[in-house]
């Protein structure tokens, strides 16, 4: 009897795929957070991820704060991450905005030193309503220190400096002799692909100031023309006294 030939089985599904870890960028130490799936290297390449900071650096004061990474090389099972943007929770920044206050949003663009450029939304929160003039001041002098201080920073510094709290820090210290404030925060970036024109800062429109309804104008009264003066009535001619008889004359 003829044996049956026996022919290898091709390997599918989840037997044909291997782990990789993954490592966070050189700028959060490059510490282990997880672990992907894949049967090829090649896609694992560009791969997204997202964890939070207290995560990376077990502090978990720092859980509101999401942070971003891709993968940009693989060395045998372990693979390596760039930074490519954070945000903060929602109900983080939904327990910063109070009644009869401003929030003051700006999105910009900034470049770093080595030519790396990050869209950036910071806001700044007040302790009072805060009126227009005083909205664009504050605005213009968050824009114009974020881009000085992006120009004078590596890509790795920056970065550190902006999940840090470093930035909002030195912000808070020059917006305040402005008009008194709560908090500054720098709620979400974005790296921006290489060869990108570079869009003009967007200007987040303050909300308007409550105006008291204006009171109803007086209607208009009709004025009357005063009526011509009648004419003096005529002088009336009294009739003339009839004469007295003339009296006897005395006798002799």
């Amino acid at each position: 009897m003829a044996k049956k030939s026996q022919m290898g089985r091709k390997v599918e599904g989840w037997k044909a795929k291997g782990w990789y870890r993954i490592h966070v960028p050189e700028v959060f130490g490059k510490s282990y957070i997880g672990d992907t799936i894949s049967s090829d290297p090649e896609t694992v390449m560009g791969r997204i991820l997202q964890t939070t900071l207290g995560e990376i650096i077990q502090d978990y004061t720092k859980q509101h704060i999401k942070i971003r990474v891709k993968v940009t090389s693989v060395a045998g099972d372990a693979a390596y991450t760039e930074f490519v943007g954070h945000e903060l929770t929602r109900d983080y920044m939904r327990s910063m905005v109070k009644r009869r206050t401003s929030r003051i949003d700006t999105i910009l663009p900034v470049t770093t030193k080595d030519g790396k450029t990050l869209r950036i939304t910071m806001t700044c929160l007040t302790l009072t309503r805060a009126n227009l003039s005083q909205v664009h001041a504050i605005r213009s002098a968050m824009t114009q220190f974020l881009q000085a201080y992006a120009a004078q920073r590596e890509f790795a510094a920056f970065v550190k400096d902006m999940v840090s709290g470093e930035i909002t820090r030195e912000l808070f210290k020059l917006v305040k002799p402005i008009y008194p404030v709560r908090r500054v925060e720098l709620i979400k970036s974005r790296l921006e692909p290489e060869g990108r024109a570079v869009a003009a800062p967007q200007q987040v429109p303050p909300e308007p100031a409550e105006e008291k309804p204006a009171a109803p104008a007086a209607a208009p009264t009709a004025t009357t023309a005063p009526a011509p003066a009648s004419p003096a009535p005529a002088p009336e001619v009294k009739a003339e006294e009839k004469a007295a008889a003339p009296a006897p004359a005395p006798s002799a």
